[in-house]
């Protein structure tokens, strides 16, 4: 799906990591969040309270779980990250568009 219908959108941005990640809430009628950004040529690590999962829209990156190994996620593709926890994300070269869908 490349758009989300009857959504609110949070209009003030998420800015992480001195802007090398900028996102925005989407809250649909339903109460469920996602949130929609960019994070541009950086290795940044983020840590979870609920499960994700990340959606690559464009670009690509390298990712690591917790005690994990380094994989490639590329557009059309995702992964899923556990509550609690925490992961690495390396992007080179072009900005990785994602959706993060929590729970």
């Amino acid at each position: 799906m490349s758009q989300f219908d009857n959504v609110a959108v949070t209009k003030q941005a998420n800015v992480y990591f001195d802007g090398k990640c900028v996102s925005h809430t989407v809250q649909f009628a339903d109460g469920t969040k996602k949130s929609v950004g960019v994070i541009l040529p950086s290795t940044l690590t983020f840590n979870t309270g609920a499960p994700e999962i990340m959606e690559t829209v464009a670009g690509s990156c390298r990712y690591k779980l917790q005690g994990g190994d380094w994989k490639s996620c590329h557009a059309g593709e995702s992964f899923n990250v556990p509550g609690n926890s925490s992961f690495d994300i390396e992007v080179a070269g072009e900005p990785y568009h994602y959706v993060c869908h929590f729970g």
